[in-house]
């Protein structure tokens, strides 16, 4: 099942879901206009194609303290198989990297991290960079956030 295959059922169970993963059985039903078996049926194909991924919370980013968030972008020499092996594990085990893309352009990587405050954001900064080599490591540190975590668009 992918987004062409989908209906408008289909779709606003995935809608209501974005906006509230806790909605019980009987409330999504309701939402969508479909028995409780229906609705259930549907949302198990759903979840059986992978559409659905898990189901996850939402944190207040400065109610548990983490205020800080910085866009890291990254260029490297190296491209190598093994280089990108070791960059991508290491980038993953640092728990304020929260988002990790390989982009194009200017930069190779672009790393979304949150901190407590610059201490912290340094703390993280410093161990990137002490476990691969990297060419040029630029950090945008944001001021609000505007528009952040919108649900996709089915």
């Amino acid at each position: 099942m992918n987004k062409e295959n989908l209906d408008q059922i289909d779709r606003g169970i995935l809608r209501a879901l974005q906006k509230d993963a806790s909605l019980s059985q009987r409330d999504l039903a309701e939402q969508v206009g479909l028995s409780q078996n229906a609705c259930w049926r549907r949302l198990r194909a759903l979840r059986d194609s992978g559409l659905i991924q898990g189901q996850t919370i939402r944190l207040d980013q400065a109610a548990v303290g983490l205020g800080l968030t910085i866009f890291v972008m990254i260029r490297t020499k190296h491209h190598s198989r093994e280089w990108l092996d070791v960059f991508r594990r290491e980038v993953t085990l640092i728990p304020n990297v929260i988002d990790f893309f390989r982009i194009a352009g200017d930069y190779d990587y672009m790393l979304k991290v949150v901190a407590r405050d610059m201490n912290d954001f340094d703390r993280t900064y410093q161990r990137l960079i002490d476990k691969v080599e990297l060419d040029a490591v630029t950090s945008y540190i944001t001021m609000e956030a505007i528009v952040n975590g919108r649900d996709l668009p089915v």
